[in-house]
């Protein structure tokens, strides 16, 4: 009997005071005993489904009122997470567990068989439920806009005077698509290329901000040289009646490029370009020292293109006359011809490269040995 003279009022058995059961956490209806309190519960109030809004383009999730890309290879993992969360534990059971194996029943629907175990009263309970998770595929707001052609910016990648070669147009793609992979990788779901489109004389990319286009243009721009002019275009107003701007950053690539040969005409020789980050730099084919152009000219002073690095030919050293000649086979007419001796010529070198031009027959640096 109950010293506490206290009953169940539901069957009327007696029970012991709530301050003599340290297990009862104090709920509703403590006053119930064992036998009734269990008749009625349930550890586990799961739901009937449970649905996952899944992109069917990019495979980002809908959580709330916005898309989230978990870059998850099947949506097993996802299932396991939507359920957890639907899930709601009964309040007076701590020490809660919970163990789930999915069953795969088809493409969109995967069944989670959960187990769950609590202790409740002092009394260890187990308790099974099944969620069959739906896979709801459809199309999340930035595929849609990507599919629909939408961008904010075009960013045109030309050279000056020059179509640009096919190297520098993709290396323009890879900096651009890092761009965009660096800020995908922060969680901006805004960050897309719309479209890349490689016209004839050049390259032109549409990316979906403002703020990235211009981000892009710095970025080509600081790698690959020369500079870039943006142009604003009002395309549209939004629903408060703003101006909405479409920005081109129309980036010009330098002159010259690297391993180019230029002839500037000042009566110091021809010039073989080593960067153009700023002022055009290189070196002298004639003497080897190095060559700068003026601030005025910065990566485009007024010069004869006279080849490239790549087109110079291996050729027989015949003999080094003094410090400032050298005596080569004409590549093509197999003579001996002598010419200026720079000072990255290896006099103890039985073949250099050298190329021949308008301004004559220079040697040129090993490849290897250019900074």
């Amino acid at each position: 009997m109950s010293r506490s003279g206290e009953f169940c009022p539901r069957c009327g058995d007696p029970v012991e005071a709530p301050e003599e059961r340290p297990d009862l956490p104090g709920e509703v209806d403590s006053g119930l005993c064992d036998a009734c309190y269990f008749e009625e519960f349930a550890l586990v109030d799961a739901p009937d489904t449970v649905e996952v809004q899944v992109c069917s383009r990019c495979g980002a999730v809908h959580r709330g009122n916005r898309w989230v890309d978990v870059g998850a290879e099947d949506y097993t993992d996802v299932a396991v997470e939507e359920v957890s969360g639907a899930l709601g534990v009964h309040v007076d059971a701590t020490d809660v567990g919970w163990e789930v194996a999915p069953e795969q029943v088809d493409e969109n629907t995967i069944r989670m068989h959960c187990e769950f175990t609590g202790v409740v009263r002092g009394t260890f309970v187990t308790e099974e439920a099944v969620v069959p998770v739906r896979i709801a595929r459809e199309t999340c707001d930035r595929c849609g806009r990507i599919a629909g052609g939408s961008y904010a910016s075009l960013v045109q990648v030309r050279a000056d005077e020059r179509p640009p070669t096919d190297g520098e147009l993709a290396r323009a793609r890879e900096i651009a698509e890092a761009y965009i992979a660096d800020r995908e990788a922060t969680g901006d779901r805004n960050a897309f290329i719309t479209e890349v489109t490689e016209v004839p004389d050049g390259l032109d990319m549409k990316i979906s901000t403002n703020q990235m286009g211009g981000g892009i243009a710095k970025r080509i721009v600081a790698q690959l040289g020369g500079g870039f002019e943006d142009h604003e275009t009002l395309v549209t107003e939004d629903g408060d009646g703003n101006e909405v701007y479409r920005v081109t950053y129309a980036v010009r690539l330098p002159r010259y490029r690297p391993g180019e040969v230029i002839d500037p005409e000042d009566g110091d020789g021809p010039v073989l370009v080593r960067s153009v980050q700023g002022n055009l730099k290189g070196v002298r084919l004639a003497s080897g020292d190095a060559y700068e152009a003026s601030f005025e000219d910065s990566d485009a002073p007024e010069a004869r293109r006279l080849g490239t690095r790549e087109e110079a030919q291996e050729t027989t050293v015949v003999a080094v006359e003094d410090e400032h000649a050298v005596q080569v086979l004409d590549p093509e007419t197999c003579e001996a011809r002598t010419v200026a001796r720079p000072d990255y010529l290896d006099p103890d070198a039985d073949e250099v490269p050298v190329l021949k031009s308008r301004a004559g027959l220079h040697v040129v640096p090993e490849r290897d040995s250019e900074a």
